[in-house]
């Protein structure tokens, strides 16, 4: 529960200390006093019970229209105050779930934690998009509601308390035993006996819900993964007539979702067993304690009904935790998946670089002793010392499963898993992935991302120049909107969009991992060449299996391993290690 309450507390500054974050806290001062407010209220209704019941018992008709009248002006005042209090605290939450919600996202993108995390097979994070977009509105929303309840609980408490010891300034007789005994105030004394035993038996018949919704929400994460993947991969699983298989995978997640609901609705069943009954009669409890007052003469039909009002209010403040277990336990589920969630993060944020990285003195790309390995520890391949001048063209190749897309990740900074040192020059390095990403975005803003797109025209011409030049695309290319499911690209446009996207960047080093690999040979001749036409300075290294012909003159890496083992052969005279030939 300490670390529970520390966590809340963590992610509250984190709130209060984002850009704004401050003046949340001056509307939640604005809606305390709001609620200050409204216990002045509850005290004059508290009196009106009183005057309106005595004007029933005197048969007092105008007295009685009167306090309906009063009652009227009281309820309005009521809601207009719980109204402006409830906007006001909708702006904060808008507020610090905007702070948070920034917050939570700066770190994921910063250090490419997004990348390591996922890369992690053993970590225990899921579904980051939902903690960032879910659990951010529901921490900010509970908290707003659940802790201004609660400062407010706790300063009505005691307004409450002192109402009800003026009012029940009488004895209670009770004969026991042959004896009487006086009990003064004892409305007091029962109120918080009263609510203490009920608090009690609710956390016992809920306390096993905490865990269980934390169990459905990483279930109903999951089950919506499911179903986001399946919409991307729909025409690999279309293709391939998987949907039996698709269904099943997700019918199974669906059955956990409801083996975890199922012993939800049970948990909330035996709990609502004594909460129904409580919310049900804590409105006529009260009158029925301070009923025996009554019949001993100490106070009349509007004193009885003033001293239930009181009483009434007392216990429904100090029934708080018991009015808010649900969410309270939904509060503390969420908490803990977001402070896990930046635990991880950080974690990633104090890991080493697994590569050191230096600028390089003469402008080349140096690398030494490089040694890439799967997440398992097994190494891949290693590349003693390997230079790479400025304006070079480097075809590297090698068998399947030898690691040459992970080499990239490596020399990139975002596979762990390696070990050695590179000096990289000045200027732009442009990265290609093996799948080639169409962002969300125009047309445009795709071919020039990661930056925005600036120069229309170049676009447009780079379009043309890779190919992409079919009505559909310039249509497209007009919309300032998201490219939407009518607008599909094949591979090879994907591929040819990329090849554009890198011919608007200009970049001097280029990294391209299998990058014409959906083209035929002659469209990828072409596009290398257009490649070397239009940057002739750069830089380029190519991981592909096919030679990289257009681009001219190069230099060829071909990377191999004995492999004797995987096929059962006896080793080979070759070393085992993953060795480098330059041809």
């Amino acid at each position: 529960m300490n670390r529970t309450l520390k966590r809340i507390w963590d992610l509250t500054v984190l709130c209060v200390r984002g850009p704004g974050g401050k003046v949340g806290i001056l509307y939640c001062c604005i809606i305390l006093g709001l609620n200050l407010f409204e216990i002045y209220l509850s005290m004059k209704m508290i009196m009106w019970n009183k005057d309106f019941y005595s004007a029933l018992e005197k048969y007092d008709a105008s007295g009685a229209l009167y306090q309906i009248g009063v009652f009227a002006i009281i309820t309005g005042v009521n809601a207009f105050q719980y109204l402006v209090a409830t906007y006001l605290r909708q702006l904060v939450q808008i507020r610090w779930r905007t702070i948070l919600t920034n917050t939570f996202l700066g770190r994921w993108f910063a250090d490419k934690a997004f990348w390591h995390l996922n890369t992690d097979e053993s970590s225990a994070l899921d579904n980051p998009d939902q903690r960032i977009s879910e659990d951010c509105r529901i921490f900010v929303d509970r908290l707003t509601g659940k802790a201004l309840d609660l400062f407010s609980a706790i300063i009505s408490l005691s307004t409450y308390v002192f109402i009800l010891w003026k009012l029940s300034d009488f004895p209670l007789e009770i004969h026991l035993f042959g004896e009487t005994y006086y009990i003064r105030h004892y409305l007091i004394i029962v109120a918080p006996i009263y609510v203490l035993i009920s608090s009690t038996l609710t956390h016992w018949m809920g306390s096993p819900l905490m865990r269980l919704n934390v169990i459905q929400q990483h279930r109903e994460a999951d089950m919506r993964f499911a179903l986001a993947r399946l919409r991307e991969f729909k025409e690999a699983v279309a293709l391939e007539n998987g949907e039996k298989a698709e269904r099943k995978i997700i019918d199974n997640r669906y059955l956990r979702i409801l083996d975890n609901w199922r012993a939800r609705i049970n948990r909330e069943f035996i709990l609502g067993l004594f909460t129904r009954p409580y919310y049900m009669t804590v409105l006529r409890i009260p009158t029925f304690l301070a009923f025996p007052a009554y019949l001993a003469g100490h106070v009349a039909l509007g004193g009885l009904m003033q001293l239930g009002s009181a009483f009434m209010r007392l216990v429904t403040t100090m029934s708080w935790f018991i009015f808010s277990y649900r969410e309270l336990a939904e509060l503390s589920a969420t908490t803990n998946r977001l402070s896990d969630f930046m635990e991880q993060i950080d974690e990633v944020a104090a890991m080493p670089p697994p590569v050191e990285k230096a600028g390089s003195n003469d402008g080349s790309y140096h690398i030494k002793g490089l040694t890439v390995c799967d997440p398992s520890g097994r190494e891949l391949l290693s590349i003693e010392n390997l230079t790479i001048q400025p304006g070079d063209t480097v075809w590297i190749d090698g068998p399947s499963g030898i690691g040459k897309s992970t080499l990239l990740k490596a020399l990139s900074g975002i596979w762990p898993h390696c070990r050695g040192k590179l000096a990289v020059p000045e200027g732009k390095t442009v990265f290609s992935p093996q799948k080639a990403y169409l962002p969300l975005g125009s047309l445009a803003e795709c071919v020039a991302y990661p930056e925005p797109p600036q120069d229309m025209e170049k676009i447009r011409e780079l379009l043309q120049l890779v190919g992409l030049n079919e009505p559909r695309h310039e249509e497209q290319l007009k919309k300032a909107t998201d490219i939407g499911d009518d607008y599909r690209l094949s591979g090879g446009e994907l591929q040819r969009l990329q090849i554009a996207r890198i011919l608007y960047a200009k970049p001097d080093w280029i990294f391209l991992d299998e990058g014409t690999s959906s083209l035929d040979i002659e469209a990828e001749e072409k596009l290398y060449r257009l490649i070397r036409t239009h940057l002739p300075d750069s830089s380029i290294i190519v991981i592909a299996h096919r030679e990289p012909k257009g681009l001219g003159t190069y230099r060829h890496i071909d990377l191999w391993q004995n492999r004797a083992d995987r096929h059962g052969q006896e080793a080979s005279t070759e070393p085992d290690a993953v060795g480098l030939a330059l041809a």
